[in-house]
């Protein structure tokens, strides 16, 4: 396996910068630039030269032997002076040592998953943690990263083998008196297992939300403020406001964070019946968006009128332009500010509900697998019904369960979607 480097810290001007090699040639490559190494997981202060003994840089340098490093193979970092001048002179020299390459996107990351150090799973999670805006977002990529979900397919796999080694015993004594009848604990197993997927895949949905982040969509007749309220929780002039009715053609973005949960919060046109053919598709768009978004905040006007798109249960009814109205309680008003803090905490109380339903797995693909384990969990209890003369159909179901499983670790067929998931990694990873 080549001898890979790169520049694992951000490009452009900073106090220190980072660059790692990995590979069976790290330890000579940086016994080429730095003469001497530190012991293994020890620092030391090292003189990077080149080729002809010119000095490089003064950089604390880092040795990890294979099997105790992030790739699983010895590593060398060089912890360098952050100027673009200094990398870029430390990469050139590593560039003229013979073996050595630049690595690929994702590629220390991708090693890592072939030397079994991250399961597919925790590589996901490593994605969704460098991509993290939010807290939310923070904690949920650590629990995948730190192999929570790993060690729940563990379990259900061990469950899995278990049962299905019951009933293959049965199956080798199909001729002879089995003094113990296996159904009851194969029952039990399978019971419990499908239990855990289902609520799993329950929790998928939310969880893509959190890493992706909510929607929330202000909708209302024209004129009730709802630009004016998203400006005020943009703290800008996001959107354009007038005392003209109809100001807003099409649906307006702001992205923000509540209490660590990523929210876009959405200005929509106003919902009336309209002659003019720009606003009706205005209006269009902003039904579509709001029937998409988690949430539904109506700002309604004196009328009470929500014109043709009905809250549903969770929704947010609130009365706008509260300064203008005198509206008690319920009120709220963009321009003034008047009830915004108990409609914000209003808002973030919803999803937060929405989002501690979040369990481990995060991603469609995981929702696939564990969705195929299911089916066969189940495609295996119907053979049982039938009595243990279905036991070998029911043991292969079982066995396609646990091929599901391993899948969504990455353990067996998930060669055709890491090249998606490491496009997306920079070098140094």
């Amino acid at each position: 396996m080549d001898t890979i480097f790169a520049l694992a810290t951000a490009r452009g001007k900073a106090g220190v910068a980072v660059i790692r090699v990995s590979g069976p040639q790290a330890f000579s490559a940086g016994l080429a630039l730095a003469r001497s190494l530190p012991p293994v997981r020890m620092t030391g202060l090292r003189r990077l030269v080149d080729a002809q003994g010119g000095l490089l840089d003064e950089a604390l340098t880092l040795c990890f032997e294979k099997g105790a490093s992030f790739t699983g193979e010895d590593i060398v970092e060089f912890h360098t002076h952050g100027s673009p001048a200094t990398v870029s002179a430390v990469l050139r020299a590593l560039g003229d040592v013979p073996g050595l390459r630049m690595a690929n996107p994702g590629e220390f990351t991708r090693r890592a998953l072939e030397n079994g150090v991250l399961d597919l799973a925790q590589v996901e999670g490593l994605g969704d943690l460098l991509e993290a805006e939010t807290d939310a977002q923070r904690r949920q990529a650590l629990r995948v990263l730190t192999g929570a979900l790993g060690q729940k397919v563990e379990a259900w796999r061990s469950a899995l083998i278990r049962a299905a080694a019951l009933l293959e015993a049965t199956i080798d004594f199909a001729d002879e008196d089995v003094p113990v009848d296996v159904t009851p604990e194969v029952d039990v197993l399978l019971g419990e297992v499908k239990q855990a997927l289902g609520a799993e895949i329950a929790g998928v949905a939310v969880a893509e939300r959190i890493r992706e982040g909510f929607e929330v969509a202000i909708v209302g007749p024209p004129n009730a403020g709802k630009s004016t309220l998203l400006n005020h929780l943009a703290g800008r002039e996001a959107a354009i406001t007038s005392e003209y009715a109809g100001t807003t053609r099409d649906v307006i973005e702001v992205r923000m964070e509540l209490h660590g949960l990523p929210v876009t919060i959405l200005d929509t046109a106003g919902l009336r019946e309209s002659t003019d053919a720009v606003e009706t598709i205005g209006i269009s768009r902003a039904i579509a968006r709001a029937e998409g978004a988690d949430l539904r905040v109506f700002l309604l006007d004196e009328s009470g009128a929500t014109q043709g798109l009905d809250p549903l249960p969770g929704d947010i009814v609130v009365r706008g332009k509260a300064d203008v109205t005198g509206t008690p309680g319920a009120g709220v008003s963009g321009k003034t500010g008047q009830g915004v803090a108990d409609l914000v905490a209003q808002i973030t109380s919803v999803l937060e509900g929405r989002a501690a339903r979040a369990e481990t797995a995060t991603r469609e693909r995981h929702r696939q697998s564990m969705m195929r384990a299911l089916d066969a969990i189940g495609a295996a209890q119907n053979q049982l019904s039938l009595g243990m003369e279905s036991a070998e159909l029911a043991a292969e179901d079982l066995r396609s369960a646990i091929r599901a499983l391993e899948s969504l670790v990455g353990r067996v067929d998930v060669e055709h979607v890491l090249d998606e998931i490491f496009a997306r990694f920079c070098l140094g990873k």
